[in-house]
C-alpha cells in the first residue's frame, strides 16, 4: 500500500469516529426530550434553540468535575478500564462496510464477537477495582447477564450466517435484495432486539446499573471523565446494535436516507421501551435467556442448517 492509501485509511477512521461521538451525543438528546414527551413534561430546551447544544454543555460539566480518587482501590485497573471500554466501543465500529475509509472485514463478524467478548471484561474489572460492595454486585451481575445474551445473539447471528454462507456483512445487502430477513425470521427478530436491550443494559434489562437496589451499580466509584467513557461506550453501544439489527434484518448497508430513517426509528424504539416498560426482575432475566431464548434459536439455526444443506 502507498502512503496515500494509509492517510485515506486514516482520515475514514478519524471522520467514522468523529461521527460516533456526535450521533451519540444527539442520541443522549433524543432520549431526554422522548422520555420529556413520555412523561408529559418538557425535555432539555434552553441551552441553544430548543437544547440543540445540551450535550455539549453536559459533555463540558462532566468533563470539568472533579475526579474521585478511591484510597482503597485498585488504581491502575480502576483508571484504565473505562478507557478501554470506549476503545473497544469505537474499535466495533470498524466492521460496518463504509464506503471511505478503506477498511473490508471478510471476517467482520468473528470480529464482532471478539470485541463483544472482550467487554466483559471491563465491566468485570470497573467492578471489582472500585473496592466496594455496591460496585462488585453490579459488576456480577453485568457480567453474568452479558455473557448470558451473548450465547442468544451469537446463535442468532449463525442462522443468518448459514443463509449467506459468509462472514462478510457486506453480502447481508446482496442477499436481502429480493426480501428482507425479516419476514423470513420473525421470530428471530424479536429475540435479537430483546437480546440486544440486555445487551446493552437497557431497561427494562438494566440491571446492571439497577438505580433503586444497586445505587448505579459497578459505575458507582466513577466520577467526572470516568463516567463520560462508560456513559459514551454504552450508547455507542446503542446505536451499533441497532445497526446491526438493520444490516442483518432490514436489507443491509447503503448510504442512503432511507438507511438512516431505519436506524433512527430502531434507535427511537430502545427510548421507547425505556420509557414504557418497567424493570424486570433478575432471576426472570436468566430464565427468558437459558429456558426460552436459547432453545428457540438453537432451534432455528437446525432449522436453517437442515434447510440449507437438504
Amino acid at each position: 500500500m502507498f502512503l496515500s492509501d494509509y492517510i485515506l485509511m486514516f482520515l475514514g477512521v478519524l471522520f467514522l469516529i468523529i461521527g460516533v461521538l456526535i450521533g451519540v451525543a444527539f442520541l443522549t438528546l433524543l432520549e431526554r426530550k422522548l422520555l420529556g414527551y413520555i412523561q408529559i413534561r418538557k425535555g432539555p430546551n434552553k441551552v441553544g434553540f430548543i437544547g440543540i447544544f445540551q450535550p455539549f454543555s453536559d459533555g463540558i460539566k462532566l468533563f470539568t468535575k472533579g475526579q474521585v480518587y478511591l484510597n482503597l482501590s485498585n488504581y491502575f485497573c480502576y483508571y484504565f478500564s473505562p478507557v478501554i471500554s470506549f476503545n473497544l466501543s469505537l474499535l466495533i465500529w470498524m466492521i460496518i462496510p463504509y464506503y471511505f475509509n478503506m477498511l473490508n472485514f471478510n471476517l467482520g463478524i468473528l470480529f464482532f464477537f471478539c470485541c463483544t467478548s472482550m467487554g466483559v471484561y471491563t465491566l468485570m474489572v470497573s467492578g471489582w477495582s472500585s473496592n466496594s460492595s455496591y460496585a462488585l454486585l453490579g459488576g456480577l451481575r453485568a457480567v453474568a447477564q452479558t455473557i448470558s445474551y451473548e450465547v442468544s445473539l451469537i446463535l442468532i447471528m449463525l442462522s443468518s450466517i448459514i443463509i449467506i454462507m459468509s462472514f462478510n456483512l457486506n453480502l447481508y445487502s446482496v442477499y436481502q435484495d429480493f426480501i428482507w430477513f425479516i419476514f423470513l425470521m420473525i421470530p428471530l427478530m424479536m429475540v435479537w432486539f430483546s437480546s440486544s436491550l440486555a445487551e446493552t443494559n437497557r431497561t427494562p434489562f438494566d440491571f446492571a446499573e439497577g438505580e433503586s437496589e444497586l445505587v448505579s451499580g459497578f459505575n458507582i466509584g466513577y466520577s467526572s471523565g470516568g463516567f463520560v467513557l462508560i456513559f459514551l461506550s454504552e450508547y455507542s453501544s446503542i446505536l451499533f446494535m441497532s445497526l446491526m439489527f438493520i444490516i442483518m434484518f432490514m436489507g443491509g448497508y447503503s448510504l442512503s436516507l432511507y438507511f438512516y430513517l431505519k436506524l433512527s426509528f430502531i434507535s427511537y424504539l430502545f427510548i421507547w421501551v425505556r420509557g414504557t416498560l418497567p424493570r424486570y426482575r433478575y432471576d426472570k432475566l436468566m430464565y427468558l435467556c437459558w429456558k426460552i431464548y436459547l432453545p428457540l434459536s438453537l432451534n432455528f439455526l437446525l432449522f436453517f442448517l437442515g434447510f440449507k444443506l437438504f
